[in-house]
């Protein structure tokens, strides 16, 4: 039987013990990158200005429409940057929180950069390439710290915090027109986001939108074959069709009323791979009240000892049994707030505990797998 004393003794030893929350597994997560077409070019009108609370996007920039980099915001557009528009990020989002389960919430993490060639994603060009850029797009670019696709890790890792990720939305290749390689350099910008997030491919497709179609004068349509072989390099992409949708004038962009229908059909393509959706019920059995201890109140996951029983915690100077979290879908870590450490480079090991092996990342904990190397 543990006492105040054993309670007391433990809270003094453990000083320097993680505090994680769980994930809520009910809360879908995508991601969403490209360039200015995934960045939105379409005029914001009144409809757009009003939506479900249970979409939210994570703010990729810093001081944009008063938002701070890394804070969860109702999913107003522009979601990309002050640069950025009224995109299919938009009604994607819109379309899946009408048409799943209440109970789901829906987060978007976008980061997009007009003009850009699938380079500046690819982590041994970006910096050359962001060099050779004119001033408005190195503007762009640096709103992302100067490298969009760290940025666009750092904040899925923000985001795996509180939810899981679903999948990865893309709509990116009118720079690079006509060029045979880009599939093979897509998937290769993919398997990097998978392995930096820990993620599998199995569990979280991609999709693909399709450049202003040639039935339009699409003054790049002709990129549309080449995005048509994508499943054949990434087995788990999905293509999504721009047939039918009206450009601007450019014969570039979208129409407004385009974004919404192609951001109805990313989601109407997530929502046939997604099946049924099942509600997690976050609240488990409590397993403590069997040895007369209450469990801890949702907020408090703390974990102050760990013994056969399970994890304890502590509230009013009493034990209490931190419930099990249902929502540990990508790695060990993430059961306590943390990703999967990258396996880009090898991890040093600077803690071990019941739970495994942490390292570090971006100034916070990591959970090391049979997948890292150890330095």
């Amino acid at each position: 039987m543990k006492g105040k004393f054993t309670l007391i003794a433990a809270l003094l030893a453990n000083t320097i013990a993680l505090t994680y929350a769980a994930p809520d597994p009910n809360f879908h997560i995508y991601l969403a990158f490209g360039q200015s077409n995934m960045e939105g070019q379409g005029p914001i009108e009144a409809q757009d200005k009003t939506v479900d609370s249970r979409f939210k996007m994570l703010s990729t920039v810093d001081g944009c429409n008063n938002r701070s980099l890394g804070e969860w915001y109702e999913a107003i557009p522009p979601l990309a940057n002050c640069d950025g528009r009224l995109g299919p990020v938009d009604y994607f989002g819109r379309t899946l929180v009408k048409k799943l389960p209440e109970q789901i919430k829906v987060g978007a993490v976008v980061v997009a950069v007009a003009g850009c060639d699938i380079k500046l994603f690819e982590k041994d060009n970006y910096i050359e390439y962001s060099k050779e850029q004119p001033d408005w797009m190195v503007g762009r670019i640096n709103a992302y710290g100067g490298n969009p696709y760290g940025r666009l890790v750092d904040m899925a890792k923000k985001a795996q915090e509180v939810g899981v990720i679903k999948g990865i939305l893309f709509h990116q290749g009118e720079t690079n027109n006509g060029q045979v390689t880009w599939p093979s350099r897509v998937k290769a910008v993919y398997n990097n986001l998978l392995s930096d997030l820990g993620l599998k491919a199995e569990n979280v497709p991609l999709l693909a939108g399709e450049v202003v179609p040639k039935s339009v004068n699409g003054l790049c349509a002709a990129m549309n074959d080449i995005i048509k072989t994508l499943p054949e390099t990434i087995p788990t992409a999905h293509v999504i069709s721009s047939e039918g949708l009206e450009p601007q004038d450019d014969n570039l962009h979208f129409s407004s009323a385009a974004y919404r229908t192609f951001g109805e059909r990313y989601a109407e393509t997530m929502l046939e791979l997604l099946g049924d959706v099942e509600i997690v019920d976050n609240i488990t059995e409590c397993w403590s009240e069997k040895l007369g201890y209450s469990c801890c109140s949702e907020n408090n996951t703390k974990v102050v000892l760990t013994d056969d029983d399970g994890k304890w915690g502590a509230e009013n100077g009493e034990w209490c049994g931190i419930r099990a979290n249902p929502a540990a879908e990508i790695c060990w870590s993430i059961d306590h707030g943390y990703p999967c450490c990258s396996t880009s480079e090898c991890k040093v090991v600077y803690e071990e505990d019941d739970d495994g092996k942490w390292g570090a990342e971006n100034n916070d904990w990591c959970g090391i797998t049979s997948e890292n190397t150890i330095c």
